[in-house]
């Protein structure tokens, strides 16, 4: 069994993706950030950097003690490795995979989340920070449209690579783009959006956060994308 401390966030998302994907057992432990609730000290133990997701994977590979893993990108990899799934097990296939993912971690994802946060989240608004992180997610998402033009998924069969970007672009409307100025990426969004796995991953974190504050519409679309797209 997995405990999967959870919001559901693009980073929280990426998790349920997977273990929706691989039928794994898992519970979610709510994370609720707008509570704070990164900041206690029994979350802090699993996490020290103060963000999720994290899990703690109590039947490790091989037995032994319970393991426990922070950083979206470090889950993916470990759920892969200990599965054996959404990872190519050929070096120079595992490694495209890896550098994709390490592309999302260090790219689309800080940049999309700078967008949010000068576009719906900063009490001010500074129009040269929205413009910039505007420009700049436009600018990742021709770099995934063009790797995707000659190819279904990222590296190939759909993998974590896939799952950590997808989470990303589901709130794309929020962080000013539209889908049609990247038709591949428009392509593969909607062949994504459609896997069982996803529908049940989006649910969950629909239910997860019911009992929240009430959100405002631009926060719901960077948690769950428009109804079209969950």
């Amino acid at each position: 069994m997995i405990d999967l401390h959870y919001w559901p966030t693009p980073n929280g998302h990426k998790i349920t993706l997977f273990l929706e994907e691989a039928g794994l057992p898992y519970t979610i432990h709510p994370v609720d950030i707008g509570k704070g609730e990164q900041f206690r000290p029994e979350f802090l133990a699993i996490a020290p950097n103060n963000r999720m997701p994290a899990i703690v994977d109590h039947e490790p590979a091989g037995g032994g003690a319970p393991v426990s893993v922070f950083e979206s990108g470090a889950i993916l990899l470990y759920l892969a490795e200990k599965t054996g799934r959404f990872l190519p097990a050929d070096l120079p296939g595992r490694y495209d995979a890896i550098q994709w993912l390490m592309w999302q971690m260090g790219g689309l994802g800080p940049m999309a989340g700078q967008n949010h946060h000068f576009n719906i989240y900063a009490p001010e608004k500074i129009p040269y920070a929205q413009d910039r992180y505007i420009r700049e997610t436009a600018r990742l998402y021709g770099v995934l449209d063009k790797r995707l033009a000659d190819r279904p998924f990222v590296v190939g069969d759909y993998s974590i690579a896939d799952m950590a970007a997808y989470p990303w672009i589901v709130p794309h409307e929020a962080q000013g783009q539209k889908l049609d100025d990247f038709p591949n990426v428009k392509r593969w969004f909607e062949t994504i959006a459609a896997r069982p796995a996803t529908v049940a991953a989006y649910e969950k974190g629909k239910a997860v956060s019911s009992g929240n504050q009430p959100m405002t519409e631009e926060q719901r679309r960077v948690l769950f994308g428009t109804p079209a797209a969950t």
